[in-house]
């Protein structure tokens, strides 16, 4: 009996096996079924492969890739504020209580209006997408009417989507146009949230997933904290906030609470296998053993980590740790929509944290040390550690997997031989949109 498949791509491959390591295949046929998972890949060596490539072609499934043409998995951002993305590049030289409350928090406030945010969000998903961004962990804004657009815009576009009712009900830390008028409010908002994104995902291919969203400590009462923990209990649902993100949040929690913001968060049941928590840059050991008995993944945002993160996350030692960690772009703390800018930032900024940056310390102590990434560590950041945080099936081609794709051309001057790991680290640090000439979602071509 011949097996239909929807679609096989013909061609070489790379994905991460581990931290360390990635994998290339050459002239596979990457087999993806009806329900869009990679139900089959098939070596050139196998006996079956001529017959399949054969079936697929007489069947007008088979998509044959150039010789300059590969496959990766889909990147998966795990930190994205969408509402701030028309404030993408702006006022990053300004501290980070002027860039929330002079530019932020204005521009989030217009989220009220439906048709802006549909203009707005229509745009981001569809330049994640082209970027090669297969999966994103959204902040929405406080207000649902642009939340809702936010899901819609995932659901037409078909990216696998991550979106949060953003939680900010502190008189004292947020203004007065832009909060949820209580506690309550707030809790009952974001159950309100829930409950619409399940009606719209009615018949969806790949349903957006509501997601529990406290802003950070200083933007949350501790009433609301408590009530979004039982919330993400009650409904099963991720949950997103920040942690140790700079010396200012961190300090706050410390003031405040008399603890360390990771424990503060845990005390109130919103550090689960379900959380994502953006930027730890501050993290110290004990956090990250909670991180990792809790299940609690990182979303490392190097770009904007340079700008209001005052230290370098230590990404090396957090993958040592097994701690799950992705990669975020952090718009619009963040300028760039490209996961593979951020990979390059995270391999500088690691260096610069392995090396040191004062010229007036002695090259012995001036840096860490042994802090150093790779790009195989970021890819899999990207990738692995992204799939992993979300507790996903997708970001390695693989059988069994979301066939979340992108299919980038590698036009780059070699001026001679080039090998498969040669080509793997030009396509880090030189792909940009203009590369990636196909990407597809649950086995849909988007781009």
């Amino acid at each position: 009996m011949n097996i239909i498949y929807k679609t096989v791509l013909k061609g070489s491959y790379y994905t991460a096996i581990d931290k360390n390591q990635v994998d290339y295949q050459i002239d596979s046929l990457i087999c993806i079924d009806d329900d869009g998972q990679i139900a089959n890949i098939v070596k050139p060596n196998d006996e079956k492969y001529e017959k399949i490539q054969h079936e697929a072609e007489q069947q007008g499934n088979l998509m044959a890739l150039t010789k300059d043409q590969v496959v990766m998995p889909g990147f998966i951002d795990l930190h994205v504020h969408a509402p701030q993305w028309p404030n993408a590049g702006l006022a990053l030289d300004r501290p980070l209580y002027e860039w929330l409350d002079q530019y932020t928090f204005p521009l989030e406030a217009k989220f009220k209006d439906a048709d802006y945010a549909h203009l707005v969000y229509d745009n981001l998903v569809e330049t994640l997408l082209a970027n090669g961004t297969t999966t994103a962990l959204y902040f929405g804004s406080v207000d649902n009417t642009g939340n809702v657009e936010l899901a819609k815009a995932c659901l037409a576009h078909h990216q696998r989507g991550f979106v949060g009712k953003v939680v900010m009900d502190n008189p004292a830390q947020t203004p007065d146009y832009y909060r949820d008028e209580s506690t309550q409010v707030a809790l009952d908002e974001t159950e309100a949230f829930i409950h619409q994104v399940e009606q719209l995902n009615k018949n969806e291919n790949i349903p957006v997933t509501p997601v529990i969203t406290p802003r950070f400590l200083p933007s949350c009462t501790d009433e609301v904290l408590a009530g979004l923990g039982q919330v993400a209990t009650k409904y099963h649902l991720p949950i997103q906030s920040h942690c140790s993100e700079s010396d200012w949040e961190n300090g706050y929690a410390i003031e405040t609470h008399g603890k360390r913001d990771a424990e503060v968060l845990d005390d109130f049941g919103l550090l689960t296998d379900k959380t994502v928590m953006a930027h730890g840059t501050l993290l110290n050991d004990e956090d990250l053993d909670r991180f990792k008995n809790r299940g609690v993944g990182i979303a490392h945002c190097p770009i904007s980590n340079v700008y209001f993160g005052n230290a370098v996350m230590p990404a090396k030692k957090i993958l040592a740790k097994d701690v799950k960690v992705g990669l975020g772009t952090d718009i619009s703390g963040g300028f760039d929509p490209s996961i593979y800018q951020n990979i390059r930032q995270a391999i500088m900024s690691s260096r610069m944290l392995d090396e040191g940056v004062d010229s007036k310390v002695s090259p012995e102590l001036r840096g860490k040390g042994d802090a150093a990434i790779t790009a195989r560590n970021a890819f899999y950041m990207a990738t692995v550690g992204g799939a992993q945080s979300l507790n996903l099936t997708t970001g390695q081609v693989k059988e069994g997997y979301a066939a979340d794709l992108q299919i980038v051309h590698t036009k780059y001057p070699t001026f001679g031989h080039q090998d498969s790991e040669d080509t793997f680290d030009k396509m880090m640090y030189q792909t940009t949109a203009s590369e990636i000439d196909h990407v597809m979602t649950q086995g849909i071509f988007v781009k």
